[in-house]
């Protein structure tokens, strides 16, 4: 089976599995315009499931050419399976890749279901392989693309999820601290979040200054795994 073919049965099965109520409630759950199917998500990795099992020999050229395939078109189911199936190739994923998951940030990602999935596990796969990657993440902080400036925080929830590459974590915050974009305000609230619960001290520490002038919707997201008493404190209560 060619990638052009397979592109084309995972089309047909999604739209098989198309409900236009469900398409209805994504448009109404996103802020961004996005063109779905309307297939749930265990629908969309049941679909995803049957994918891999075809493509998982396959070599990475014909791979990336499938998974293009599915993202010209612009739909969010599509864009979903990408993200899903990717997954799976994840020890896979290196310098080469980084590069990849870059473009189609660039090309393709419209919505932040899509940046988040590119993001926060196939970006941060390939940083998780090769840590020096990271040295390319505060070049997107001054990108015009708002998808990309959040990508260069929310790449990095899984190593704060480990507790790993504090100060890396600190940097890409302090350069989208004031940052217009709610959707970038809540990667970078969101990045916070996840580092605190290993690393509080430190969190506190480095949001001491930020408490009288970084957005509070960033504060909001950031506070939300604290302790009470120092939920209050982030917050100015």
């Amino acid at each position: 089976m060619t990638p052009r073919e397979l592109v084309e049965i995972t089309r047909a099965k999604l739209k098989s599995a198309a409900d236009p109520n469900v398409a209805a409630g994504a448009r109404r759950f996103f802020r961004e315009d996005v063109d779905p199917y309307g297939v749930g998500a265990p629908q969309v990795q049941t679909i995803g499931r049957l994918v891999y099992r075809e493509l998982k020999g396959w070599t990475s050229s014909e791979r990336d050419r499938y998974m293009a395939g599915l993202w010209k078109s612009g739909k969010l189911e599509e864009g979903a399976i990408v993200c899903y199936v990717y997954r799976r190739f994840s020890k896979h994923c290196a310098a080469n890749e980084f590069k990849l998951f870059e473009q189609w940030l660039d090309r393709y990602v419209r919505n932040w279901s899509h940046c988040d999935g590119v993001s926060t596990w196939l970006i941060a796969a390939s940083i998780a392989n090769r840590p020096e990657l990271i040295a390319k993440l505060p070049a997107w902080t001054k990108s015009k693309n708002r998808w990309k400036r959040r990508a260069a925080a929310v790449s990095l929830i899984q190593e704060a999820k480990r507790g790993g590459n504090t100060g890396s974590i600190f940097r890409i915050c302090e350069m989208l601290r004031h940052d217009s974009d709610d959707m970038v305000q809540k990667g970078v609230g969101w990045l916070l979040k996840e580092t605190y619960p290993r690393k509080p001290r430190e969190v506190l520490k480095f949001l001491a200054d930020w408490r009288a002038t970084a957005p509070r919707l960033l504060l909001r997201y950031a506070a939300e795994k604290m302790t009470p008493k120092d939920r209050k404190w982030v917050m100015g209560q």
